[in-house]
């Protein structure tokens, strides 16, 4: 489940990262969507052989442009004398109410528990169990059958552990989640062995646990094995690039000697301010700004620029293929394949008020409803607060909490107000405070604040809100509380005198040198990550130690960081960018562009 039900069609220009092309064969890089089919068509002409069939199969993430694809390969295969047939791989899904009866559990109804049918359970299966067993060895009777010609299979699951065998070649063809959500809302998507079309909400529901889980399952075993012989960047529908593996992974190796920004995601929120608004330069049409997606990593990509050739990944892609390089081999043995910590900034800067009072799950309430990784912790660092800037955390010392669950729930069945702030504690916000909230802790970001949030590793995201003033959201639509499952969440004891000794901590000095100064901001056992802040002038060196850093420019203008081996492996840094250091760049180096000023990066990293 995501935040991603309603991203703004914005592809920030901003966030490229150049890279140079040393060790990267550029000339394999085919160009434009009726380049690529031919390419794969003259590849299929060169190897056939006119006494043995030659096979193909064409898969990708989903609402990837596979049929396209496909259809600009027909063109380019009928010129040619060779016989050629295809098969759709949904022409062997079961039945459409078979696949629904399998998903049941997936995709509950239960409106007591989720009232607008907003959460569900990760499928943790394979595209073989959405396959009839009949068709499927039907098809591979036939392929092994075939005499002479070309056959080709394309589809979602095309490239299953049980096909993957049969193929002389095998493209994937990807694309980012900000375009496949997009191209699942402009209705150019069907969900995996569906007839018809669900809502909007209904499709994107059943795609966050079903479809795009099978196939980031079904890429990443393609890219560690390396099973795959091309691979197209297909984001854009109409402009697509295809790379052979080899030249693939060579992208991916050059852009980690890098340091790197994500392109971010924007939402527009009923409580969205316009901080980063201006500051970014979003398009006018937008109405605000409430959540930036700088590195939630299920939802952004990373863009490479190679000699003005720009191509865009998912950043998962560059998880998947590279973690040990991108993550190091400590995070990966204990995460898996997975990105252990997101960053968002919360916009609420002038906005029209607070973020919803919620709390997060633990990792056992996680597992158990939602069947997914991780628990959601989560942390406020403070980058600018206005008149009246309220941070939320913690219930206030003495109240009933009992009284305060039970109010919740009458407001969300009957639309009654709640006094929050008779039970909810709130501290002052003032820029560079940091604020730790794991799993369980009510809290809320206040008006008028721009906040980096950092949290936990969770394949999807579960706020439970418990009050929201009885807004409606942009599209008019009371918006979704959950108050049974932040009831099962909350933990009773975090009161004010609590908070103040645990999560809101004084600075602590780690190291400093001649123009610079670094300390822990905040750290608990509860959180597997440690947040920093860097204060410098000039400029200071780091080392990643095996271990990835994310830098957020949190104070100043721009620096430059630059890898301490090689300065050309550098990026300019402009504030509020966020950016990964690779775990294997080892020392870097941070130049204020600015001299004579202070500027400061916030630094998280793993617990060692």
């Amino acid at each position: 489940m995501s935040f991603m039900f309603n991203p703004y069609p914005y592809f920030d220009p901003n966030a490229i990262n150049r890279i140079d092309k040393e060790g990267i064969d550029v000339d394999s890089i085919v160009k434009g969507n009726s380049a690529c089919a031919k390419f794969v068509a003259d590849e299929i002409l060169k190897n056939v052989n006119l006494e043995k069939t030659y096979t193909i199969g064409i898969d990708g993430y989903s609402t990837a442009p596979i049929n396209t694809f496909v259809t600009l390969l027909e063109q380019s295969l009928t010129l040619s004398n060779v016989n050629f047939e295809y098969v759709d791989i949904a022409d062997i899904y079961k039945d459409e109410s078979i696949i629904n009866d399998l998903l049941k559990d997936c995709l509950p109804e239960d409106k007591v528990k989720d009232p607008v049918s907003l959460f569900g359970r990760r499928f943790t299966g394979e595209y073989e169990d959405l396959f009839d067993e009949e068709k499927l060895n039907n098809l591979i009777e036939r392929i092994g059958s075939l005499k002479k010609g070309v056959f080709i299979v394309y589809g979602s699951g095309a490239l299953c552990k049980t096909l993957r065998p049969l193929f002389n070649k095998k493209v994937y063809i990807d694309t980012t989640p900000l375009h496949a959500i997009l191209n699942v809302k402009n209705g150019k998507y069907i969900n995996i062995g569906m007839k018809k079309a669900l809502s909007f909400k209904a499709m994107a529901r059943r795609c966050y646990y079903v479809d795009f889980e099978l196939a980031l399952d079904l890429r990443l075993e393609l890219l560690r094995n390396a099973e795959m012989d091309y691979y197209i960047v297909g984001a854009e529908e109409n402009d697509m690039k295809l790379l052979p593996f080899k030249t693939l992974k060579q992208v991916f190796a050059k852009g980690l000697c890098y340091p790197f920004r994500c392109r971010p995601v924007y939402l527009e929120g009923v409580w969205g301010g316009y901080s980063v608004y201006k500051r970014r330069n979003l398009p006018k049409e937008m109405k605000n700004c409430a959540w930036v997606f700088d590195l939630i990593p299920m939802e952004v990509s990373v863009v490479f620029e190679i000699d003005g050739l720009q191509l865009e990944f998912p950043f998962y892609a560059l998880v998947q293929a590279e973690g040990e390089k991108l993550m190091g081999v400590e995070s990966v043995k204990k995460f898996g394949y997975y990105f252990p910590i997101r960053f968002n900034y919360d916009d609420t800067w002038h906005s029209s008020g607070n973020m919803s009072i919620q709390c997060h799950p633990d990792e056992k309430y996680v597992k158990e409803n939602n069947n997914e990784l991780g628990r959601q912790d989560e942390s406020y660092y403070i980058v600018e607060a206005g008149q009246g800037a309220r941070t939320f955390l913690g219930f206030n010392n003495g109240v009933d909490v009992e009284e305060f669950i039970a109010d919740t729930k009458k407001s969300e069945r009957e639309g009654t107000p709640v006094d929050y702030e008779k039970y909810v504690n709130y501290i002052e916000s003032k820029p560079g405070i940091q604020v730790l909230i794991p799993a369980g802790t009510i809290h809320a970001s206040g008006r008028n604040q721009l906040i980096l949030e950092i949290g936990s590793l969770t394949v999807g995201s579960y706020t439970y809100k418990m009050y929201d003033y009885l807004r409606k959201d942009l599209d008019g639509n009371p918006r979704p509380i959950h108050t049974y499952h932040g009831d099962k969440v909350l933990v009773r004891s975090r009161t004010a005198d609590w908070v103040k000794k645990n999560l809101i901590q004084e600075r602590k000095l780690i190291r400093k040198g001649d123009c610079f100064e670094e300390y822990t901001v905040g750290e608990h056992d509860l959180l597997y990550f440690t947040l920093r802040n860097v204060i410098f002038t000039e400029g200071y060196t780091d080392d990643t130690k095996g271990c990835f850093h994310v830098l957020s420019l949190v104070d100043g203008e721009k620096v430059l960081v630059r890898s301490k081996a090689n300065p050309n492996y550098c990026f300019a840094q402009n504030y509020l960018d966020i950016i990964v250091i690779p775990a294997s760049m080892g020392e870097y180096e941070i130049i204020n562009l600015k001299p004579k000023t202070t500027a400061i990066i916030h630094k998280t990293l793993l617990k060692s």
